[in-house]
Protein backbone atom coordinates (compact mmCIF):
# COMPACT_ATOMS: atom_id res chain seq x y z
CA UNK A 1 0.00 0.00 0.00
CA UNK A 2 1.01 3.66 0.03
CA UNK A 3 0.88 4.40 -3.70
CA UNK A 4 -0.80 7.43 -5.27
CA UNK A 5 -1.01 11.03 -4.10
CA UNK A 6 -3.49 12.95 -2.00
CA UNK A 7 -5.99 15.16 -3.82
CA UNK A 8 -7.96 17.79 -1.94
CA UNK A 9 -10.30 18.00 -4.94
CA UNK A 10 -11.08 14.28 -4.73
CA UNK A 11 -11.75 14.56 -1.01
CA UNK A 12 -14.01 17.59 -1.52
CA UNK A 13 -15.91 15.77 -4.25
CA UNK A 14 -16.47 12.79 -1.96
CA UNK A 15 -17.70 15.07 0.82
CA UNK A 16 -20.05 16.83 -1.61
CA UNK A 17 -21.43 13.48 -2.81
CA UNK A 18 -22.05 12.31 0.75
CA UNK A 19 -23.84 15.54 1.59
CA UNK A 20 -25.98 15.38 -1.55
CA UNK A 21 -26.98 11.75 -1.01
CA UNK A 22 -27.31 11.87 2.76
CA UNK A 23 -24.56 9.33 3.28
CA UNK A 24 -22.53 9.31 6.47
CA UNK A 25 -18.74 9.54 6.53
CA UNK A 26 -18.99 6.46 8.77
CA UNK A 27 -21.26 4.64 6.34
CA UNK A 28 -20.33 1.14 7.46
CA UNK A 29 -20.99 1.86 11.13
CA UNK A 30 -24.09 3.97 10.62
CA UNK A 31 -25.45 1.28 8.32
CA UNK A 32 -25.78 -1.00 11.33
CA UNK A 33 -22.47 -2.88 11.25
CA UNK A 34 -21.47 -4.42 14.57
CA UNK A 35 -18.47 -6.42 13.41
CA UNK A 36 -15.06 -5.27 12.27
CA UNK A 37 -14.86 -4.59 8.52
CA UNK A 38 -12.72 -7.24 6.81
CA UNK A 39 -10.35 -4.57 5.49
CA UNK A 40 -9.64 -3.32 9.02
CA UNK A 41 -9.58 -6.66 10.83
CA UNK A 42 -6.22 -7.19 12.59
CA UNK A 43 -6.82 -10.92 13.10
CA UNK A 44 -4.37 -13.01 11.13
CA UNK A 45 -2.54 -10.01 9.67
CA UNK A 46 1.14 -10.77 9.25
CA UNK A 47 2.33 -7.21 8.64
CA UNK A 48 0.99 -3.81 7.75
CA UNK A 49 3.67 -2.33 5.52
CA UNK A 50 4.96 1.16 4.91
CA UNK A 51 7.29 0.73 1.96
CA UNK A 52 9.44 2.91 -0.27
CA UNK A 53 8.67 3.04 -3.98
CA UNK A 54 9.71 4.93 -7.10
CA UNK A 55 6.79 7.25 -6.45
CA UNK A 56 7.60 7.64 -2.73
CA UNK A 57 11.31 6.85 -2.32
CA UNK A 58 11.66 7.92 1.34
CA UNK A 59 8.41 6.92 3.01
CA UNK A 60 7.57 8.28 6.45
CA UNK A 61 5.07 6.19 8.46
CA UNK A 62 2.44 8.08 10.45
CA UNK A 63 -0.20 6.23 12.47
CA UNK A 64 -3.31 7.93 13.89
CA UNK A 65 -5.49 5.75 16.10
CA UNK A 66 -8.44 7.11 18.04
CA UNK A 67 -10.65 5.84 20.82
CA UNK A 68 -14.21 5.11 19.61
CA UNK A 69 -15.75 4.18 22.97
CA UNK A 70 -18.66 5.97 24.60
CA UNK A 71 -16.49 8.29 26.67
CA UNK A 72 -15.29 9.96 23.48
CA UNK A 73 -18.92 10.45 22.31
CA UNK A 74 -18.99 12.89 19.39
CA UNK A 75 -15.21 13.35 19.14
CA UNK A 76 -14.47 10.67 16.47
CA UNK A 77 -16.91 12.28 14.03
CA UNK A 78 -15.32 15.67 14.53
CA UNK A 79 -11.89 14.16 14.03
CA UNK A 80 -12.98 12.32 10.88
CA UNK A 81 -13.94 15.56 9.22
CA UNK A 82 -10.41 16.87 9.69
CA UNK A 83 -7.98 13.95 9.80
CA UNK A 84 -8.10 13.20 6.05
CA UNK A 85 -6.74 16.69 5.50
CA UNK A 86 -3.60 15.78 7.41
CA UNK A 87 -1.78 14.34 4.42
CA UNK A 88 -2.61 17.38 2.35
CA UNK A 89 -1.26 19.62 5.10
CA UNK A 90 1.97 17.66 5.39
CA UNK A 91 2.44 17.58 1.63
CA UNK A 92 1.69 21.27 1.04
CA UNK A 93 3.93 22.48 3.82
CA UNK A 94 6.70 20.01 3.04
CA UNK A 95 6.99 18.98 6.67
CA UNK A 96 7.93 15.39 5.94
CA UNK A 97 9.12 13.32 3.00
CA UNK A 98 6.63 10.94 1.38
CA UNK A 99 4.16 10.65 4.28
CA UNK A 100 2.07 7.49 4.46
CA UNK A 101 -0.78 7.54 6.98
CA UNK A 102 -2.55 4.66 8.68
CA UNK A 103 -5.83 5.26 10.52
CA UNK A 104 -7.21 2.92 13.15
CA UNK A 105 -9.64 2.71 16.06
CA UNK A 106 -9.43 1.50 19.64
CA UNK A 107 -12.10 0.02 21.91
CA UNK A 108 -12.10 -2.18 24.99
CA UNK A 109 -11.09 -5.82 24.57
CA UNK A 110 -12.73 -6.74 27.88
CA UNK A 111 -16.23 -6.03 26.61
CA UNK A 112 -16.44 -4.62 23.07
CA UNK A 113 -17.22 -6.57 19.92
CA UNK A 114 -14.72 -4.49 17.94
CA UNK A 115 -11.81 -3.60 20.24
CA UNK A 116 -9.25 -2.93 17.47
CA UNK A 117 -9.47 -1.76 13.86
CA UNK A 118 -6.38 -1.17 11.73
CA UNK A 119 -6.22 0.35 8.25
CA UNK A 120 -3.42 0.41 5.71
CA UNK A 121 -0.64 2.93 5.18
CA UNK A 122 -1.93 5.21 2.44
CA UNK A 123 -0.56 8.16 0.50
CA UNK A 124 -3.77 9.08 -1.28
CA UNK A 125 -7.53 9.36 -0.77
CA UNK A 126 -7.93 5.71 0.11
CA UNK A 127 -7.38 6.74 3.73
CA UNK A 128 -10.85 8.29 3.58
CA UNK A 129 -12.19 4.89 2.55
CA UNK A 130 -10.53 3.31 5.59
CA UNK A 131 -12.22 5.85 7.84
CA UNK A 132 -15.61 5.10 6.30
CA UNK A 133 -15.23 1.44 7.37
CA UNK A 134 -14.56 2.14 11.05
CA UNK A 135 -17.20 0.91 13.49
CA UNK A 136 -18.09 3.51 16.12
CA UNK A 137 -19.17 0.97 18.69
CA UNK A 138 -19.52 3.48 21.49
CA UNK A 139 -19.01 0.86 24.18
CA UNK A 140 -16.07 0.65 26.51
CA UNK A 141 -15.64 -0.58 30.04
CA UNK A 142 -15.32 1.08 33.42
CA UNK A 143 -12.42 2.41 35.40
CA UNK A 144 -11.35 4.93 32.77
CA UNK A 145 -9.39 2.30 30.85
CA UNK A 146 -9.48 1.13 27.23
CA UNK A 147 -7.28 -1.27 25.23
CA UNK A 148 -4.64 1.15 23.97
CA UNK A 149 -2.03 -1.45 24.91
CA UNK A 150 -3.56 -3.94 22.46
CA UNK A 151 -3.17 -1.41 19.65
CA UNK A 152 0.41 -0.80 20.74
CA UNK A 153 1.09 -4.54 20.66
CA UNK A 154 -0.13 -4.79 17.07
CA UNK A 155 1.92 -1.80 15.97
CA UNK A 156 5.04 -3.09 17.71
CA UNK A 157 4.87 -6.59 16.23
CA UNK A 158 2.78 -6.40 13.08
CA UNK A 159 4.11 -3.31 11.30
CA UNK A 160 7.22 -3.10 9.15
CA UNK A 161 8.55 0.18 7.75
CA UNK A 162 11.31 0.86 5.25
CA UNK A 163 11.95 4.06 7.17
CA UNK A 164 13.33 1.97 10.02
CA UNK A 165 14.73 -0.97 8.03
CA UNK A 166 16.59 1.14 5.48
CA UNK A 167 17.26 4.42 7.29
CA UNK A 168 16.96 3.65 11.00
CA UNK A 169 14.35 6.38 11.20
CA UNK A 170 11.34 6.13 13.45
CA UNK A 171 7.79 6.70 12.36
CA UNK A 172 5.16 8.64 14.30
CA UNK A 173 2.23 7.26 16.29
CA UNK A 174 -0.59 9.43 17.63
CA UNK A 175 -3.08 7.86 20.05
CA UNK A 176 -6.15 10.07 20.51
CA UNK A 177 -8.32 9.27 23.50
CA UNK A 178 -9.41 10.21 27.00
CA UNK A 179 -8.73 7.13 29.13
CA UNK A 180 -5.81 5.08 30.41
CA UNK A 181 -4.37 1.85 28.99
CA UNK A 182 -4.62 -1.40 30.93
CA UNK A 183 -1.50 -2.33 32.87
CA UNK A 184 -0.61 -5.29 30.68
CA UNK A 185 -1.27 -6.98 27.35
CA UNK A 186 -3.33 -10.11 28.00
CA UNK A 187 -2.58 -13.31 26.02
CA UNK A 188 -6.26 -14.20 25.66
CA UNK A 189 -7.10 -10.85 24.13
CA UNK A 190 -4.16 -11.02 21.76
CA UNK A 191 -5.21 -14.46 20.60
CA UNK A 192 -8.84 -13.53 20.07
CA UNK A 193 -8.35 -10.15 18.42
CA UNK A 194 -5.00 -10.50 16.62
CA UNK A 195 -4.47 -14.26 16.44
CA UNK A 196 -1.02 -14.48 18.05
CA UNK A 197 -0.14 -17.22 20.51
CA UNK A 198 1.20 -15.06 23.31
CA UNK A 199 2.41 -17.29 26.13
CA UNK A 200 2.43 -14.72 28.95
CA UNK A 201 1.19 -11.24 29.66
CA UNK A 202 3.41 -8.28 28.78
CA UNK A 203 3.49 -5.23 31.07
CA UNK A 204 2.31 -2.22 29.11
CA UNK A 205 5.45 -0.30 30.02
CA UNK A 206 7.64 -3.08 28.56
CA UNK A 207 5.53 -3.26 25.42
CA UNK A 208 5.75 0.50 25.01
CA UNK A 209 9.55 0.34 25.21
CA UNK A 210 9.48 -2.16 22.34
CA UNK A 211 7.10 0.02 20.33
CA UNK A 212 9.23 3.13 20.82
CA UNK A 213 12.07 1.49 18.95
CA UNK A 214 9.88 1.90 15.85
CA UNK A 215 7.78 4.99 16.58
CA UNK A 216 7.81 8.33 18.31
CA UNK A 217 4.66 7.83 20.40
CA UNK A 218 2.28 10.65 21.35
CA UNK A 219 -0.97 10.68 23.31
CA UNK A 220 -3.49 13.43 22.52
CA UNK A 221 -6.32 14.09 24.95
CA UNK A 222 -9.12 16.29 23.54
CA UNK A 223 -10.51 18.53 26.27
CA UNK A 224 -13.96 18.16 24.66
CA UNK A 225 -14.04 14.44 25.52
CA UNK A 226 -15.80 13.13 28.62
CA UNK A 227 -12.53 12.77 30.51
CA UNK A 228 -10.89 15.82 29.02
CA UNK A 229 -8.57 17.36 31.59
CA UNK A 230 -8.82 14.36 33.92
CA UNK A 231 -5.68 14.48 36.05
CA UNK A 232 -5.59 10.73 36.71
CA UNK A 233 -5.58 10.03 32.97
CA UNK A 234 -3.00 12.71 32.30
CA UNK A 235 -0.69 11.48 35.06
CA UNK A 236 -0.89 7.89 33.81
CA UNK A 237 0.07 8.82 30.25
CA UNK A 238 2.69 11.31 31.35
CA UNK A 239 4.29 8.56 33.44
CA UNK A 240 4.53 6.47 30.27
CA UNK A 241 5.31 9.11 27.63
CA UNK A 242 6.58 12.18 29.42
CA UNK A 243 6.51 15.29 27.23
CA UNK A 244 4.77 13.44 24.42
CA UNK A 245 1.40 13.89 26.11
CA UNK A 246 -0.69 16.73 24.65
CA UNK A 247 -4.02 18.29 25.57
CA UNK A 248 -5.96 19.44 22.53
CA UNK A 249 -8.15 22.44 23.33
CA UNK A 250 -9.57 22.91 19.84
CA UNK A 251 -10.54 19.86 17.78
CA UNK A 252 -10.40 21.96 14.64
CA UNK A 253 -6.63 22.07 15.15
CA UNK A 254 -6.03 18.31 15.26
CA UNK A 255 -4.28 18.18 11.88
CA UNK A 256 -2.07 21.15 12.66
CA UNK A 257 -1.26 19.73 16.09
CA UNK A 258 -0.14 16.42 14.60
CA UNK A 259 1.75 18.07 11.76
CA UNK A 260 3.76 20.20 14.15
CA UNK A 261 5.16 17.07 15.77
CA UNK A 262 6.21 15.48 12.50
CA UNK A 263 9.47 17.07 11.36
CA UNK A 264 12.21 15.63 9.22
CA UNK A 265 14.98 17.59 10.91
CA UNK A 266 14.24 16.71 14.53
CA UNK A 267 11.87 13.74 14.86
CA UNK A 268 12.37 13.34 18.59
CA UNK A 269 11.83 16.99 19.49
CA UNK A 270 8.12 17.93 19.39
CA UNK A 271 7.03 21.42 18.43
CA UNK A 272 4.25 23.26 20.30
CA UNK A 273 1.08 24.66 18.79
CA UNK A 274 -0.83 27.58 20.22
CA UNK A 275 -3.89 25.42 20.84
CA UNK A 276 -2.04 22.48 22.37
CA UNK A 277 -0.99 22.37 26.00
CA UNK A 278 1.98 20.25 26.89
CA UNK A 279 2.08 18.77 30.37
Amino acid sequence: MGSGRWSTDVYAAAEHYRAATGQSAFAYSDGGAREVHPDLDPHGVFMRECRDSDEHPESTPIVVMFDVTGSMRHVPRVLQARLPQLLGLLTRQGRVTDPQIMFGAIGDATCDRVPLQVGQFESDNRMDEDLSKIVLEGGGGGGKRESYELAMYFLARHVVTDSMVRRQRKGFLFLIGDEMPYDRVEPGQVGKVIGDDLRQAIPTRDLLAELRRKFEVFFILPTAASNGGDQQVLRAWRDLLGQHVLELDDLDEVCETIARQVTTDSPSTPQLSLTTRRL
